[in-house]
């Protein structure tokens, strides 16, 4: 324990949100964790025994927002090298892939992320031809925004012998299946560990400035690669920061292999281990076909596949999980999970906590099995407010009637399914409390979730999806992981206007969030700690 570690400090002055008092206004932090929480007079009596008293001011104090699903590198790539997320036109994206060529004269692979051709006027991604000619005939990898696809240019086709023979390979479209994880391999390869280390510590320090205090990294062989995962849980381990708690998503078909993922330091193999794809890049697996596409997408996984993971994972004690969009996918997982429980017992695979990955395209019958399996949902509810809605992406791709039923938070959290939320940067930005609004305010009315609800999935929930119920919560014993925030009058927002009235009432014990009305200023982070040390200051604060 490091001497900041040691330090007792005792916050006052300003709101803290704590089920253990919820008129709290002071906290102390003793060794790394909450060693109490209640009123301004009360911590009269703890101001001459501390080592330090920091003066809210006024401010808010929160536990410390956890991201669920983060890949960690390609966000710090995303925030140093070519973002084309704010591209408005194909035109415009092209424009930004030559400024960003120009600029960097020495990369082996120029490397870009974001592009969203269906926000575009032109309605169609980048041509090779095209990427040829912005690059000056270099080596680029220009992954869609979901990642599911890319298209990239002749000099990184080069790089990969046979890959015009792979699944997925088409001359004249965005790369899928195969040939993705090739070229994207190709790409990866030529990040320098500097490179990657530098981009590692961008991506934290960015979470960090937004009050995460841990972020869950999903990788496995088909997003990066081993000595990747191994350098961030290292880095992170090393140096002042979030929390990286570290998904390996590769099948396990015994102990060895189970053995193998201990070793890569991974809480799981979980994560993004592929049933199918994603609805964007027309591969997530459906049941009956796309709107606009006359195919049903990619299957990866059957329902053996999905119960011998399962079976296994739950016998050697580690967490299984699943990338699972469509709901054909979806199926699939349930029928797998469930076999997996006649295996090995269901109370088992409950205790296991084994967790799916988007789950969008959920039915009441998953909804129920997931409940009754124990699954946790681990969402990102940006999705919704990016792509969903009559006229988004979802419609387009699934027609309006299929597309209002995804990402049904409110019947999750009606069954019983514990909910985990999360960004999936960089497809989504790392956002907490635009998630958390995102899922109050979802683009489908019965969807919508509390608020209050909503904090407790980017909070407490992504704590208890690693196993853990005693953090993401401001009470004595807790891990002291907490944020301070310049924030509006504390309200309590509900769906429905009779709870939000019996909840603003005291007598409720409630204790207020900030206003995420949409078009409302999000709270500003001001410090956040990670075990009572300090990892981000807000600067001339």
């Amino acid at each position: 324990m490091t001497e900041s570690e040691h330090r007792t400090v005792l916050l006052r002055g300003g709101d803290v949100h704590s089920p253990a008092d919820p008129f709290a206004t002071a906290m102390v932090v003793e060794r790394g964790h909450v060693a109490w929480v209640g009123s301004e007079g009360a911590a009269d009596a703890f101001a001459a025994g501390v080592d330090e008293v920091i003066d809210l001011e006024g401010a808010l104090v929160t536990p410390a927002f956890t991201d669920a699903h983060v890949h960690t590198t390609a966000t710090g790539l995303a925030l140093t090298g070519l973002d084309l997320s704010g591209a408005a036109t194909l035109a415009e994206a092209l424009e930004r892939v030559r400024a960003h060529s120009a600029a960097r004269p020495a990369d082996r692979v120029l490397l870009g992320h974001g592009w969203d051709a269906a926000r575009w006027p032109e309605q169609r991604p980048p041509s090779r031809a095209e990427l040829d000619e912005a690059t000056g005939g270099r080596p680029l990898y220009l992954p869609r925004v979901d990642v599911h696809s890319a298209v990239v240019t002749t000099a990184l086709l080069d790089l990969v012998p046979g890959v015009t023979a792979l699944t997925g390979y088409r001359p004249d479209a965005p790369l899928t299946a195969a040939a993705h994880h090739a070229v994207r391999a190709a790409a990866h390869a030529a990040v320098t560990p500097a490179q990657r280390a530098d981009a590692q510590r961008a991506a934290l320090r960015r979470a960090a400035s937004l009050g995460i205090g841990t972020v869950h990294e999903c990788a496995g062989p088909e997003i990066s690669d081993e000595d990747d995962f191994t350098a961030l849980l290292a880095l992170a381990a090393g140096e002042p920061g979030p929390r990286v708690v570290g998904y390996w998503a590769e099948a396990v078909s015994g102990e060895k292999d189970a053995r193998r993922v201990r070793e890569l330091g991974a809480a799981g193999a979980a994560g993004d281990l592929f049933v199918d794809g994603s609805l964007g890049s027309h591969t997530a697996c459906l049941h009956e076909p796309y709107a606009d596409a006359p195919h049903t997408g990619t299957a990866h996984l059957d329902a053996a596949a999905v119960a011998a993971h399962v079976a296994a994972c739950t016998e050697a004690g580690l967490q299984a999980g699943f990338h699972a969009i469509g709901d054909a996918a979806l199926s699939t997982v349930v029928a797998g999970v469930r076999a997996a429980a006649e295996t090995v017992g269901t109370a088992r695979v409950r205790a296991a906590r084994h967790r799916v990955e988007h789950a969008e395209m959920l039915t009441p019958e998953t909804v129920a099995a997931f409940a009754e399996l124990g699954l946790t949902a681990s969402v990102q509810p940006a999705f919704d407010a990016a792509w969903g809605g009559e006229d988004g992406m979802y419609a387009r791709r699934l027609g309006a009637e299929r597309a209002r039923t995804l990402n049904p938070y409110a019947a999750l959290l009606r069954a019983g399914v514990p909910l985990a939320f999360g960004s999936d940067s960089p497809v989504t930005p790392l956002d907490p409390w635009g998630t958390v609004r995102a899922a109050a305010f979802h683009r489908t009315p019965e969807h919508r979730i509390s608020v209050r609800a909503g904090f407790t999935a980017h909070t407490r929930g992504g704590w208890r999806a690693t196993g853990r119920d005693d953090a993401g919560v401001l009470v004595p014993g807790a891990p002291a992981d907490y944020a301070v925030w310049r924030a509006g009058d504390l309200v309590v927002q509900a769906p429905d206007d009779r709870v939000a009235r019996w909840s603003t009432d005291p007598r409720s014990g409630t204790p207020g969030l900030p206003d995420l009305t949409p078009g409302s200023d999000l709270p500003v982070c001001l410090r956040t700690v990670v075990s009572g040390r300090t990892v981000f200051v807000r600067p001339n604060e």
